[in-house]
């Protein structure tokens, strides 16, 4: 039996797991940028860039969410053919 979907449409979750990988490399920039000066000897940076480093931890959530929506819809469609065959 073909496989009904294309091979380029987007599945439930996609989007959140792109957009949570964005996030979370902004978020790894900013800790690098952050954790520069404690070993080059500089003046820190401000106190918003360590709450800039907590957008890793955000972006990793974000697309643990969309591969767990993902999974999900591959779920109900497995349940759905099965339930089609009977």
């Amino acid at each position: 039996m073909r496989d009904k979907t294309q091979a380029n449409s987007a599945a439930p979750g996609d989007g959140l797991v792109r957009t949570g990988a964005i996030v979370f490399f902004v978020g790894a920039v900013a800790t690098l940028v952050t954790v520069a000066p404690l070993f080059l000897g500089t003046t820190p940076f401000p106190t918003y860039m360590f709450g800039l480093s907590m957008l890793m931890a955000v972006g990793f959530l974000m697309a643990g969410a969309g591969v767990l929506r993902s999974v999900a819809a591959g779920r109900r469609q497995a349940r759905a053919g099965q339930l089609s065959e009977r």
